[in-house]
């Protein structure tokens, strides 16, 4: 593996030959049109349109669903991506929405509500699904596929334990992309930036014939390498990447009563894995060190990190005269391989001469995490009430099989210059099934009342050897481990109509996590495992249209309480990481989404949310970072520092949260000039389970601008954006080894954009 040498991602001009070629042949010869409005439309006042989502698995007013969801729509998608991000762009943008990862544009993190995990194994279970396309995806490398063609984003806030289940305690990230169509459809958007930042997005869809269309999505991002590496003898540049999607649709519907949609998907990233910095944080502070500069770095290892992925899912669709039968069937496989130097730095305290730097590195820490294999299976089934009876309900089945194989590699930096001295592998097959089901009635005009429940089993078989240690630990294994747990979730709403333009909700819900198995064996002898974790939730809120619907204010208070919470203990002086849990967890807060038409011109949405977490476990103590100061109790066991995390909020879980967009256009006779700026506030985070000056994360504000024009008749765009407008600089995430290493957030990006449809 050590002969493996970084993608570069030069050569930009000509590589972005066939990406535009293959964007304007799709979006080419496509004559655009509109029709105009009638006058009497056209003067009259602006309201909002309603928003349909699918939270509860059939389509629905956001306005009527009983509980905490928020929608983001295509328009907000695409400035919020228009520096080619991935999906962490999502963060702080809607209520109690944080999304971070120590592995770059693969491996996000959700946490909901302050409910997350750090934990950075490749087997690492997540209490926030991410469901793309109706399916779960399970590993968090899965949960790295691009965002693109996409028709809604939802946020469901909340346990979700009856109708999307296990791994659901935090919520569910839902995407769902454009369908194919009848009718011709299409478009191209491009856009260039600083650092030759490019991203080329375009989808074309139309009939075969009155019973087949297709839909094909293309997504092309690239950036050029633009940190300069300072160590000595080294004079290679970092921090680019190229990232490829593709994704092809077909359906079929002959009749009104069946409908099949094959949806075929695959992507491909390279270029650099995260830069982790060496004493990037001034000691006694949470500062950067006086003269740190973004765009350098000083490693003396490789780093590079790739990933291929592919998939297929099938969903059929039968209607019946009062009911409806859903079938999803899915198949996806990722293969990745990320090395990084994650000392963040070049040479170590035991180096030739003392050589070192940047400042103190306590050992020198080379790796690779690799998934040489991996494949998911799920099925569902899901038949469902339709019509206008007051009775409406959903009964389903649901199967999951995941099998991966773990590589984890550890290099000698110092005195072999990166040979192989440490590896080891697991494997784990994981199975998930469950029966589900959920009843609603109309009790009267006003109230109406829901309850669901889901039984669930799951087990793990899992497997691990180590067959060469960096620490002189040696040989180690096979061990085995089969952890599985049974659990029954539910959830009972209420909603009460006020007026036609308000509704009361209330909602209890649970939801668990299945136990998680952290088996890293390079720095250690044993593997830990996570007991199941159970989370007890009660929300009450008030969705309202205001104005003749030129504004809605959705709220909501919430509360809930974990048992067996799992936390991942990372690093600290010994460098190993492992499962703990909490004898529990509390949380607290509030959200609130709004939007409003302030003018006919202006367009104004704001998000905004409050969570309070504390662990509650007196007999909980983890390692720490030497180099830290500690602001926890500490106690000395065999030798070892250990601090209690009693008390303490978890980690990357700010208190505060808010959002805000506003968009302003100057109406012409064939456009109009627009402006649109969005902006996004964060209040401060732990980064581990314990509290320290150093790893403790400032707030910041990150704030995005795009100002173009948009002609009506033929629905072109020009623009020029901005996305970290103020170019700010922020660490993101910690190393806690025996300094203070750290990561940092994406550097100011600005350009042009072009974005035509049909």
């Amino acid at each position: 593996m050590s002969s493996h040498r970084t993608a570069r991602a030069t050569g930009a001009p000509r590589r972005y030959t066939l990406s535009l070629a293959i964007a304007f042949a799709l979006a080419g010869n496509v004559a655009f049109a509109a029709d105009a409005a009638p006058a009497d439309e056209a003067n009259a006042p602006k309201q909002l349109a309603d928003i349909t989502v699918t939270a509860e698995k059939r389509s629905e007013n956001i306005q009527k669903v009983p509980l905490s969801v928020t929608a983001i729509d295509p328009e907000k998608l695409d400035v919020l991506k228009s520096g080619a991000d991935d999906v962490r762009f999502l963060s702080a943008r809607v209520p109690s929405l944080l999304i971070e990862s120590s592995f770059g544009r693969t491996f996000p993190r959700f946490y909901i509500r302050g409910l997350g995990n750090t934990d950075f194994d490749l087997n690492a279970s997540q209490p926030v699904s991410f469901v793309y396309d109706d399916v779960v995806l399970e590993n968090p490398i899965l949960k790295g596929f691009p965002v693109f063609d996409i028709d809604q984003v939802e946020v469901l806030r909340g346990p979700q334990g009856t109708l999307f289940g296990r791994n659901t305690p935090a919520g569910v990230v839902k995407l769902q992309s454009k369908r194919p169509t009848q009718e011709p459809d299409g478009y191209v958007d491009v856009s260039y930036g600083r650092y030759g930042t490019t991203n080329v997005e375009t989808a074309f869809g139309a009939g075969i014939n009155q019973d087949w269309a297709f839909r094909v999505s293309f997504l092309d991002q690239h950036r050029d390498d633009w940190v300069k590496n300072t160590a000595p003898g080294k004079s290679n540049e970092l921090g680019g990447y190229n990232t490829q999607a593709l994704r092809l649709q077909f359906e079929y519907k002959p009749s009104d009563t069946f409908d099949a949609l094959l949806n075929i998907h695959g992507m491909n990233i390279n270029g650099s894995a995260i830069l982790f910095r060496a004493n990037i944080i001034q000691k006694g502070t949470n500062d950067f060190v006086p003269g740190w500069k973004r765009d350098e770095i000083s490693i003396d290892g490789n780093n590079f990190q790739n990933v291929t992925s592919s998939g297929a899912s099938l969903h059929l669709t039968w209607g019946f005269e009062n009911m409806e039968l859903a079938s999803i069937t899915s198949f996806d496989r990722v293969q990745t391989l990320s090395h990084g130097d994650i000392d963040g730095g070049y040479g170590a305290s035991y180096a030739p001469g003392g050589v070192m730097g940047p400042g103190f590195i306590p050992f020198a820490s080379e790796s690779a995490d690799g998934l040489p294999f991996h494949r998911q299976i799920t099925q569902e089934l899901r038949l469902s009430s339709k019509g206008t009876s007051p009775l409406d309900w959903i009964v389903g089945a649901y199967y999951f099989n995941e099998n991966l194989t773990i590589d984890s590699f550890d290099y000698e930096t110092i005195f072999s210059h990166g040979a192989l001295d440490g590896y080891a592998q697991q494997k784990q097959k994981d199975v998930s099934e469950a029966l589900f089901g959920s009843v609603g009635y109309q009790v009267n005009d006003a109230l109406k009342i829901k309850g669901g429940l889901r039984v669930s089993h799951d087990e793990k078989n899992w497997t691990a050897t180590r067959y060469l240690s960096p620490i002189g630990g040696g040989t180690l294994g096979p061990l085995f481990l089969d952890p599985s747990t049974s659990r029954t979730t539910g959830d009972l709403s209420a909603t009460y109509s006020l007026d036609k333009d308000t509704t009361l909700y209330a909602r209890a819900s649970t939801g668990y996590r299945a136990p998680s198995i952290q088996g890293r064996l390079l720095f250690g002898d044993t593997p830990s495992v996570g007991k199941t974790e159970t989370i007890t939730s009660g929300e009450f809120g008030i969705k309202s249209d205001l104005f003749d619907h030129r504004a809605t204010i959705n709220a909501d208070v919430y509360a809930y309480e974990i048992k067996n919470q799992q936390l991942t203990a990372v690093g600290g002086g010994t460098n190993f990481a492992k499962l703990v849990n909490a004898k529990k967890t509390e949380g607290r807060g509030f959200e609130l989404d709004a939007r409003a038409y302030v003018t006919d011109n202006l367009m104004v949405t704001a998000g905004g949310s409050y969570n309070y977490t504390k662990i509650k476990d007196p007999n909980l103590y983890i390692t720490t970072c030497a180099a830290c100061t500690i602001l926890d109790p500490e106690i000395v066991q065999g030798g070892v520092t250990l601090a209690s995390i009693d008390g303490n909020p978890l980690p990357q879980a700010p208190k505060w949260i808010g959002n805000i967009t506003a968009r302003y256009a100057i109406p012409f006779k064939d456009g109009e000039l627009f402006a649109y700026t969005d902006w996004a506030y964060r209040s401060k985070v732990s980064y581990f389970l314990y509290q320290s000056v150093e790893f403790t994360g400032k707030a910041w504000v990150e704030g995005g601008l795009r100002i173009g024009y948009a002609w009506h008749d033929n629905k072109r765009e020009v623009a020029f954006y901005g996305r970290n407008i103020l170019d700010k600089k922020a660490i993101t995430g910690g190393i806690d080894f025996d300094n203070l290493t750290g990561y940092v957030n994406e550097p100011r990006i600005w350009g042009v954009q072009f974005r035509g449809e049909l």
